[in-house]
């Protein structure tokens, strides 16, 4: 590459460290205080070889395979190996998400705002800005990486090496990285930040969704899935440094094509070229709801797709779950026919309780996205015409936030029902529809309240507004981990989605679905008041 091309590439990584550094620090605490807390917690809870002989039965069952990959580890078991298999795909979910999101922050989220065009203004190289962004990913993730290490080795878990702890940390970094690079090349091909960020998400989703099929079918086609590289290191057995190589490997064969694409495009543009509009606007964008369902109609449709299909992957592999006499023959013959179906439709359920979880997480995500668009859209002026109409803000505060409660909704309902439709025609045992939808009227209420939430800092701390992603992702780690590191009740109950009981599991517990969904009303309108006081948002 010709020098000119980097000049200043430091520079630029320095000013973006220092513009992020806050929240750099934040993930990586987030992340290493985790898995160091969860490594001290593990010699308490799995301390005995009793403890660990049931929890190791329970991890080999194809629900928990599906969730944290295949067990593999053979006894005498130590805490340690317990400790990898249930934390790495799980950690390595959360270091892909860090690094997809500074990967878009960096590169195409400072074009969208003008930010990269100014900086080409002075004396900086044309491929500096993304340079610099590669950069600054590699010292997150070895900073990261090194942090966890050092965290495990303060653990000092039984059964832990120090071979097992630096794999674990470096091998979270080359894996984070990895989806960094992934999302780089993204943020090459498509015009904006918000279609890098649908396509990096939908992508890990995809690889996600391919590992855990492969996991329950044939664990040697995961090798192919890329996602199932990180499960395959066998940490604290035999410590296997391929797969680390192998991510490092795919994240430079990435970054030379991302490069090689970045030299092929202009500023602000993607190599997928947005397609004219229309001369005249339709009839139907009369108003600001509308206006907004229009350009969130591609987005909208990945979202609603994507969730129906990542539920109908989950319920596909119910007849595997929920058998319990391929499982466990010796116990299906004690059981008897009668008994042996009652142990299948528990099972199916409890896995439908954490699936759930899931889907109710993760359909937050695309309505959050929304209501936070109202802010972000007015610092980028693009709401200016619509200020400037005879709008009130009364419209254009309900408009962001139902649409925004729509698409969440429609997301967790379709999930729930690609479960149902697929988990029909393969598990063992009869379960009705109206059961299973039992986790949508349970959990929809939490979603209303995050949601809630988020509209309260919009209008109340439009600067803090980011403040309320901290609620999807300590939910999900308390109520998916929070049972195998014993989690005391106030902790699960400290986001919205903890004060949900176990439905599909249980019966749907009223008193709580009444509350919460009085509590969301009340934050919605007190967050459209304080935006009806406050100023607009500039930049």
């Amino acid at each position: 590459m010709n020098s000119s091309k980097a000049q200043n590439t430091l520079a630029l990584t320095k000013l973006n460290l220092r513009h992020d550094w806050l929240k750099i620090v934040l993930w990586i605490l987030g992340l290493a205080g985790l898995m160091a807390v969860a490594a001290a917690k593990f010699g308490g809870i799995y301390g005995t070889q009793k403890a660990m002989n049931t929890i190791a039965e329970t991890l080999r069952t194809p629900a928990m395979v599906s969730l944290l990959g295949p067990f593999t580890a053979t006894k005498p078991y130590t805490t340690a190996m317990i400790y990898g298999s249930e934390m790495m795909v799980f950690m390595g979910l959360f270091a892909a998400m860090m690094n997809l999101y500074f990967a878009v922050h960096a590169t195409r989220a400072q074009e969208d705002t003008g930010t990269s065009e100014l900086l080409l203004a002075h004396a900086v190289g044309r491929q500096s800005p993304l340079l610099a962004a590669i950069a600054e990913l590699a010292i997150i993730n070895v900073a990261a990486g090194v942090i966890e290490a050092l965290g495990l080795q303060a653990a000092n878990m039984p059964g832990a090496d120090a071979a097992g702890n630096w794999l674990f940390g470096l091998g979270l970094a080359a894996f984070g990285f990895m989806f960094g690079t992934f999302a780089l090349l993204f943020s090459q091909v498509v015009s904006n930040a918000r279609s890098a960020t649908i396509l990096s998400y939908s992508w890990l989703g995809i690889l996600f969704v391919a590992r855990m099929g492969t996991d329950i079918q044939d664990p040697d086609l995961t090798w192919w899935t890329i996602f199932g590289w990180i499960e395959k290191m066998e940490l604290y057995t035999n410590n296997v440094w391929t797969p680390l190589a192998l991510m490092l490997g795919m994240s430079v064969i990435v970054l030379a094509v991302t490069i090689a694409l970045a030299a092929s495009r202009d500023i602000g543009a993607g190599l997928i070229t947005p397609r004219a509009g229309r001369a005249r606007a339709s009839r139907f964008l009369q108003g600001p709801l509308s206006l907004l369902a229009r350009l969130e109609r591609t987005s909208t449709w990945i979202w609603l797709i994507g969730m129906f299909l990542l539920g109908v992957s989950y319920g596909s592999i119910f007849g595997t779950v929920g058998d319990l006499a391929k499982a466990n023959p010796t116990l299906s013959k004690l059981l008897g026919g009668a008994g042996t179906d009652a142990a299948n439709k528990a099972i199916i359920l409890a896995m439908a309780n954490k699936l759930a979880i899931i889907f109710v997480v993760v359909a937050t995500i695309p309505a959050l996205l929304t209501i936070l668009r109202l802010n972000n859209d007015e610092k980028k002026g693009y709401l200016e015409l619509q200020h400037a109409a005879p709008i009130s803000r009364l419209r254009l505060f309900a408009s962001f936030a139902g649409h925004g409660l729509v698409v969440g909704s429609l997301s967790f309902l379709l999930a729930l029902v690609g479960m149902v439709v697929a988990g029909a025609s393969s598990a063992t045992v009869t379960i009705s529809a109206a059961r299973y939808l039992r986790g949508f009227v349970g959990f929809w209420p939490a979603l209303l309240v995050v949601c809630g939430i988020g509209a309260l800092l919009v209008g109340l701390l439009p600067r803090l507004q980011s403040l309320v992603w901290i609620l999807p992702i300590y939910g999900v780690i308390s109520l998916y981990l929070g049972p195998l590191l014993d989690f005391p009740t106030w902790a699960t109950r400290l986001t919205p989605y903890g004060w949900v009981n176990e439905v599909p599991v249980k019966a749907i517990q009223w008193a709580p679905v009444g509350w919460m969904t009085a509590l969301a009303c009340v934050l919605f309108v007190l967050g459209y008041l304080a935006y009806r006081r406050r100023d607009l948002t500039m930049n």
